[in-house]
């Protein structure tokens, strides 16, 4: 039956890619489905692309065991900040002027903003080295499950995770992924109650699960009785970390951001700021509330031998198989929606921002698109090879390993994105003081963490200074720098005043 469900569910996502392949013949209708989309498959494939098995498993299990229920606070800051805020303060003035200025990808958008291709080329070379990581990382998570599933070794896994979903990828290419990305939501909304409910109900339901996990001490973490089962549990400061980078990350993560390229209009905006919000809080929040109750398994739990990445698997080993199979395939959407967002975002940047006029003078819409097509297939298999040498080589901290990646990403893209959206003042010097802070300091986090002040040698925690420290970089830096030209900020940010300017005369006239 598992078996079945799950070939079903194959044949739903390739369909799709096919049927949506006329929508996929030129690079506007590939990579942002014809700025076309509205607000329900905007708003499920930014969910969608937000949270994967790297949450569902890696965050969840190791921030649940971390932090107990109050794990749930990174799901609410998820909810807050990673989608209303970013809906809010991003949406709207993202979709006007990358129009603007006719730019499809996050690099295009610096290239333009600023008349610089030294900046469009190193934005674009930043993204592809660091989404790396986060796909292996969707792969691990992934494969554990299906190992605890189906009894299936995690190669095979890996490998054909990432066939199925370069087949619709490929075929139907943004459009594709977007209805894919909203059947996968509804999956996520529908899985991630029914898990809860029968994990909280083996252990006898919400509060003798609650009060079993306010008996659970452990000395080496705090001396506090019931901590796990406290409102901020034993370390806030670092739970704070956690929901500054879950959270804020999303702001500058060029996969996240597209999707507002992609919206039709300005309405779909409002209510898909409404959408994305529930949808996160549902998900988000569902799954750090269930990480939180993982001490109650600790009887079965090795974290030394098997890792964090272990937690959730075994919580949910012993449910009904028909759960078990609804919970592979939550994890797989999930995944999947969100492997299929970096990859298109990747091969595009590459395509759009570097091969393009650099390397590949006069390049024709019909071979940038299958430029982008090939990059594809060179993005899975690498990050597929990385995951299974990382499996290989008993590498399990998926948490670590997305936590490098935001932290570059966002740390490098997140401050100078947002001021020059708003700030006509932000300079090129800014921008390249951002990404080349964010990228250095992460790298020395991976290479020599160790020797970083106690509270950033966790990824997580110098991943969020990263992006706390752009927002003051860009600003300082930009009043010591030269001044971008006013008749390109003028140019610019006209296109503000020109949509306002619809906006009231429409209004005026109904």
């Amino acid at each position: 039956m598992k078996l079945l469900i799950l070939i079903a569910y194959f044949i739903v996502l390739i369909t799709i890619g096919f049927v949506c392949r006329q929508k996929a013949t030129d690079v506007n209708g590939f990579v942002l489905g014809g700025r076309s989309v509205g607000p329900w498959l905007t708003a499920f494939a930014y969910g969608t692309s937000y949270f994967s098995a790297v949450v569902f498993v890696g965050y969840a299990g190791q921030f649940g065991w971390r932090f107990g229920i109050a794990a749930t606070w990174a799901g609410i800051g998820n909810a807050l900040i990673g989608s209303l805020l970013a809906w809010v303060i991003l949406g709207r003035r993202t979709r006007i002027m990358t129009q603007h200025l006719d730019s499809a990808t996050m690099p295009q958008f610096f290239g333009e903003r600023f008349q610089s291709n030294s900046l469009k080329i190193a934005a674009s070379i930043i993204i592809f080295i660091f989404l790396i990581p986060y796909t292996a990382s969707l792969y691990n998570g992934l494969s554990r499950l299906f190992g605890m599933a189906f009894h299936i070794d995690y190669s095979v896994c890996i490998v054909l995770m990432a066939i199925l979903t370069a087949i619709y990828v490929i075929a139907g290419g943004y459009m594709a992924t977007a209805i894919n990305d909203f059947i996968q939501g509804i999956i996520m909304l529908a899985g991630i109650a029914a898990i809860i409910i029968a994990v909280l109900n083996s252990k006898g339901g919400f509060m003798a699960a609650l009060d079993g996990l306010g008996h659970i001490n452990d000395p080496a973490v705090s001396s506090t009785p019931g901590i796990f089962g406290s409102f901020f549990g034993p370390d806030p400061l670092s739970l704070l970390s956690v929901v500054i980078l879950t959270s804020l990350g999303t702001w500058g993560l060029p996969q996240m951001v597209q999707k507002f390229y992609a919206i039709d209009n300005e309405d779909s905006i409002k209510k898909g700021t409404i959408i994305s919000t529930i949808f996160a809080l549902v998900v988000s929040g569902g799954c750090y509330f269930l990480g939180g109750f993982g001490r109650l398994f600790s009887d079965k739990i090795d974290i030394a031998a098997n890792g964090y990445d272990s937690i959730i698997p075994t919580m949910l080993e012993n449910l009904h198989p028909l759960l078990i199979a609804l919970v592979v395939i939550l994890v797989l959407s999930a995944s999947m929606s969100t492997l299929s967002s970096l990859v298109i975002a990747s091969s595009s940047t590459l395509t759009i921002d570097l091969i393009k006029d650099n390397i590949v003078k006069e390049m024709s819409d019909k071979k940038q698109v299958f430029c982008i097509r090939v990059l594809i297939v060179i993005f899975i298999a690498i990050s597929a090879i990385i995951a299974i040498i990382q499996y290989k080589s008993a590498v399990t901290f998926i948490a670590q390993l997305m936590g490098i990646s935001w932290g570059a990403l966002a740390g490098s893209f997140l401050a100078p994105f947002l001021y020059s959206l708003y700030w006509k003042k932000t300079t090129k010097a800014a921008c390249w003081t951002s990404f080349i802070f964010g990228c250095i300091i992460m790298v020395l986090n991976l290479v020599a963490g160790s020797h970083f002040p106690t509270l950033l040698q966790s990824p997580i925690n110098c991943g969020a200074f990263a992006m706390l420290a752009g927002l003051i970089i860009v600003p300082v830096v930009s009043l010591f720098t030269k001044k971008p030209d006013t008749a390109l900020i003028e140019n610019t940010f006209a296109c503000y005043d020109k949509t306002n300017t619809v906006t009231q005369k429409t209004a005026l006239g109904k």
